[in-house]
């Protein structure tokens, strides 16, 4: 406060700018200058104002921009009727410093006193277009968002700037690097881009780009191979360094989020090492920067993608740039700024009584805009300056809407209106949230929540030109709707490939992993690099680069290529299976032996070698052993319940009979030497023909009860056995109760004892033809069998194991056969002077 009712300003700043009345004023910022450096500080003076140099075309057609869509505006009768806008544009000289001071500018006011009591009202202006830099839309916004004045910058992109309670009054007609950082994830995944390097300004920009960057790329699996950040500054230690990494990098995809100007020294570096192979993949920063269109770059930067703004086409915008004339006014010397740079005019300031100080402009004599061919006016790609113009119809649009409210209808505290004579800002930062129009262009302008814009982006080709230079193509188009996602659309026939084999280039750690293997990490490595192991037995992986093998059901198996699970090989002992053909011409075989000896001893049933040895035993024995061979083909061929339920019975009764019939034998041949005694005359009393049936049939009756309390207890059923074999489904038998088989098995061993024993001790009976040694060494084979058959039966997967068991079957059985009925056949049939009583009893007659 100077004094009473009095404001007055504590400081002055003196920027260059542009300057328009209107019933309402519109800020903006832009950077048509830069400032090389700061003038010398001390604390023994005031500061010098800084001094901005090097004067860009492209921003300053962006600033006329915004003065062509306030003049376009006040000339239609349809939007701010009755009402004109005017403008304050300044320069912000690339620098915070500035931008901060221009921004204060637009919002004190630049007048050196102000008659308010509290020092408070509306700000000068309305709202603010810019900055177009991040770091300076975030400092400035913060302070703006305390007095909620609206700012729409056109080129601001962090991402950070999306935080409504941070900011809650800037809005951008520019996407944010979210969004950006999405696009270019897309394109990298439509390639198959998996491995990419990634370089980043040291700035907010750049930061938040990078960061957007690494978690949308972990969100898809795909991985940076390096990330380095660029310096503000021409190092070229750091040059040298983050060159050495490109170049070490097995990533031929490099990611770049930087301003073009701080590219140059980087880029330089590439011309001078010859460094080619690399797909760059260019940020909306520097997709369309003139600084890299020369011929000098086209070798190395040829084929570049590029995610560029959204160009539009403004109607009228170039003949209002060709007919800019200079401006009398000082607070318009940016017009003279750029008539000083364009044609190299000169401005002396001469006095006139009546109006004061004016300038009075000195030329060389070419002042003829359209006959020059600058960025300034060039609207061919109109990128920048088309989100300019959106942002000053945005507030336009706005300002109207809230003009058109009604009284006790409006969207205020008591459903009121905003007071035009007293406008506030917070009053058309509510309806610029609401803002929808369409562009001449026939874009889509609104806001969301955060103050974003529609989301939406050329992706551009950089292509050589007729001359070796560079030309910016557009190949497609990337956009994100609400309901849609992301959507990218290329014509990849559009696509010029920088490379020999002219197509995409490979950028993967490592290759990817063909379905019937999994990934496997590389330890020390990002998850992208690493090996491809193939799936054990038992599992698969149909995908590529799958991270786990799936297991296959139990009924199921991999196949050789592990990618693919197919139903299991059920294996069991076939009629068709090589051992399985082997045993049944075996038991086949051992029936027709036995049919053989039935018919000799049939024949020869009269013969004294066939009575003297129990006629009627020796035929049950026959048939016994017929039954033995018979059962083995139960064990052959798809287990079914009732040849479960049957081949161990069958068995086991078969065997029964065939061993109490040689063990009544054996009894037998005692009985009868002993009633050759006088001792033992009536010994053949207990053994005669009833009997000895009645024996046998006791016997194997004791057997079959066994076997039905088995079967009716716990029988056995068929069964799909995946332990033996993994691979396989081994199809058995299931033996049901252990007790019963067990029992069955042991009764067979309890009976063949016992007759070998018998057999054993009358082995030395004084006769021609000893049965019992013959007994005796069936009955040797028959145990030696059975007893080598446990291990062999325990130690055997599968089908083996049932082979084992006919094996077992059928060597008991043929041992039996030849031990007991060869040497009797051998004589019936060879040596039929041997089958005489007197023959068979002559040992007994020579030992009276």
């Amino acid at each position: 406060m100077a004094s009473s009712g009095t404001c007055k300003l504590q400081g002055h700043f003196t920027l260059n700018g542009m300057y328009k009345d209107g019933d309402f004023l519109i800020g903006g910022l832009f950077e048509v200058q830069y400032l090389k450096a700061f003038p010398e500080l001390s604390f023994r003076m005031e500061p010098k104002l800084p001094h901005c140099e090097l004067f860009y075309m492209t921003s300053f057609q962006q600033a006329q921009t915004m003065v062509f869509a306030i003049n376009e505006i006040n000339n239609n009768p349809n939007l701010l009727p009755n009402m004109t806008l005017g403008y304050q544009i300044y320069d912000n000289c690339l620098r915070l410093g500035v931008a901060f001071r221009g921004a204060t500018a637009l919002v004190s006011g630049t007048e050196e006193t102000v008659s308010d009591l509290n020092c408070k009202g509306p700000p000068p202006v309305i709202g603010i277009i810019g900055d177009p830099g991040s770091t300076h839309s975030i400092a400035i916004s913060s302070v703006l968002g305390l007095f909620r004045l609206p700012m729409i910058s056109f080129y601001a992109t962090c991402s950070c700037l999306s935080d409504r309670k941070k900011y809650p009054s800037f809005f951008r007609t520019i996407p944010s690097d979210a969004f950006q950082v999405r696009a270019m994830v897309q394109i990298l995944r439509h390639f198959g881009w998996i491995w990419v390097g990634l370089l980043y300004s040291n700035n907010d920009y750049g930061i938040y780009a990078a960061q957007s960057f690494h978690k949308e790329m972990q969100l898809f699996g795909h991985c940076v191979a390096f990330s380095e950040i660029l310096p503000n500054v021409n190092n070229p230690i750091d040059i040298q360094r983050i060159m050495g990494v490109i170049q070490a990098s097995t990533a031929r995809v490099l990611v770049v989020f930087s301003p073009s100007s701080l590219l140059i020294p980087l880029m330089e570096e590439v011309v001078l090492q010859n460094m080619t192979g690399r797909q760059w993949i260019a940020s909306e920063s520097w997709a369309t920067s003139p600084m890299f269109r020369t011929p000098r770059f086209q070798p190395f930067l040829g084929g570049t993608l590029a995610i560029a703004i959204r160009r539009g086409e403004i109607q009228g915008l170039q003949d209002f740039l060709l007919h800019l004339r200079p401006n009398t006014d000082q607070r318009n010397n940016m017009l003279r700024i750029f008539w000083e740079n364009m044609f190299g005019c000169s401005f002396e300031i001469e006095s006139k009584e009546k109006d004061g100080k004016q300038l009075k402009k000195m030329c060389t004599g070419q002042e003829d805009l359209s006959i020059t061919k600058t960025p300034y006016t060039d609207v061919s790609g109109l990128r920048a300056s088309y989100n300019v113009y959106k942002a000053v119809y945005a507030l336009a649009h706005a300002l109207h809407d809230l003009m058109q409210c009604e009284k006790g209808r409006g969207p205020f505290s008591g459903n009121s209106c905003a007071d035009m004579s007293n406008l506030k800002p917070w009053q058309l930062v509510h309806y610029l949230q609401k803002v929808n129009f369409t562009t001449g262009f026939g874009d889509h302008v609104s806001f969301d929540k955060n103050g974003d814009a529609l989301a939406i982006y050329d992706v551009l080709n950089w292509q050589p030109s007729s001359d070796g230079a560079i030309w910016f193509h557009k190949i497609g188009v990337v956009s994100e709707g609400a309901e849609t996602g992301m959507v990218l659309m290329l014509d990849e026939d559009l696509i010029y490939w920088n490379f020999e084999i002219k197509k995409p280039p490979r950028s993967v750690c490592s290759e990817s992993c063909p379905p019937g293997t999994r990934r496997a990490t590389k330890k020390g490595l990002p998850f992208c690099c690493f090996d491809c192991l193939p799936c054990g037995d038992g599992e698969i992986s149909n995908t590529t680069n799958a991270i786990e093998c799936t297991a296959c059901k139990d009924e199921f198996w991999s196949n050789p290529d592990k990618d693919q699970c197919v139903p299991k090989e059920v294996e069991f002992l076939s009629y068709e299976d090589p051992l399985g053909i082997s045993l049944t011409t075996a038991s086949l075989l051992g029936l027709c032996f036995c049919a053989v000896v039935l018919v000799v001893f049939a024949y020869h049933r009269k013969t004294p070698i066939v009575r003297a040895n129990n006629s009627e035993l020796s035929f049950l024995l026959l048939l016994s052993l017929k039954l033995c061979f018979l059962c083995v083909l139960l064990f052959i061929g798809q287990p079914q319940l009732w040849t479960c339920q049957l081949r161990h019975a069958v068995f086991g009764i078969s065997f029964v009979l065939c061993i109490s019939s040689i063990l009544v034998k054996t009894m037998v041949v005692i009985a009868v030497f002993k009633s050759s005694r006088p001792e033992g005359k009536g010994a053949m009393k207990w053994f005669e023909a009833a009997q000895q049936k009645c024996t046998v049939l006791v016997l194997t009756a004791l057997q079959i009860v066994i076997c039905a309390v088995w079967l009716s207890t716990a029988s056995p059923t068929p069964h799909k056995n995946n332990q033996y074999i993994r691979s396989k489904i081994v199809y058995e038998c299931a033996i049901g109760s252990v007790a019963g088989f067990s029992m069955l098995l042991g009764y067979i061993g309890l009976l063949a004892a016992v007759s070998f024993l018998l057999a054993f001790l009358a082995r030395n009976l004084p006769d021609n033809f000893n049965e019992a040694k013959f007994i005796t060494f069936s009955m040797l084979i028959f145990c030696a069998v059975w007893i080598a058959f446990v291990p062999a039966y325990v130690s055997s997967p599968g089908k083996y194991a049932v082979a084992v068991e006919i094996f077992a079957i059928l060597a008991s059985s043929f041992g039996l056969l030849l031990a007991i009925f060869a040497p009797k056949c051998y004589i019936i049939l060879l040596h039929p002077e041997r089958n005489t009583k007197k023959a068979i009893m002559g040992r007994e007659t020579q030992n009276k």
